[in-house]
């Protein structure tokens, strides 16, 4: 299945105001994203793609902390790709980071990008947000050049922690149109199997989120 217009519509609903002031209020509960770029560690001259880029904050962080790599952004939503390349041009990096309106889960790099394949590809809390996710993880994985990996980051099933604070918290993410994925760890896990990957999977903050590093055998 793939993203429809509708749901693109949708996307750009949800943030067509929110973009104003996404980064300024999602520090506070997107927890790790920086971390999981300081592990990126591209090869030099190597290519990066950030899968529902949004605002290019990930990338622009990434593209700081590696000069030498080449930066893409893909998201589904015009409405933020805006505000993406508004950051762009703000810190002059519209050279360095190409951005393109796509569909995740059937999108063509060498159409879009004019690249082949990627050495690194990262996916930030947007898997939660797309309900064919498991297409989403599949295209990122065929899109990975010899030696490359998979990095994806998002939000846990809040196991550990009470249960009330559980219930409000998934209430709220659903006001975004985030749906956590149950059993995250292991869903990707037997994912990266069936494609032939190793997983190594990491809880984090007592399962308030999930990080897991995907490469070839």
């Amino acid at each position: 299945m793939t993203m429809t217009a509708s749901a693109a519509e949708k996307m750009d609903e949800i943030y067509r105001r929110q973009r104003f002031i996404y980064d300024a209020t999602r520090r506070y509960y997107l927890f790790g994203r920086d971390r999981m770029i300081e592990e990126l560690a591209p090869p030099a001259n190597g290519t990066v793609l950030e899968i529902g880029c949004g605002t290019a904050r990930n990338l622009i962080r990434a593209a700081k902390l590696y000069p030498e790599a080449r930066f893409y952004g893909l998201d589904v939503s015009e409405a933020m790709l805006r505000s993406a390349r508004a950051s762009l041009a703000r810190f002059n990096l519209a050279a360095r980071i190409v951005l393109r309106n796509g569909d995740a889960t059937a999108f063509d790099p060498m159409h879009l990008f004019a690249v082949h394949a990627f050495d690194r590809v990262f996916i930030s809390y947007a898997l939660s947000m797309i309900p064919a996710w498991r297409e989403v993880v599949r295209h990122a994985a065929a899109g990975l050049a010899p030696g490359g990996r998979l990095f994806i980051l998002d939000f846990g099933d809040f196991d550990s922690y009470p249960e009330l604070w559980r219930r409000t918290q998934l209430a709220w993410l659903r006001r975004f149109s985030v749906a956590p994925i149950p059993a995250m760890d292991r869903k990707i896990a037997m994912l990266a199997e069936q494609m032939g990957f190793t997983a190594v999977t990491e809880r984090l903050y007592g399962g308030y989120a999930v990080r897991f590093r995907l490469q070839h055998r």
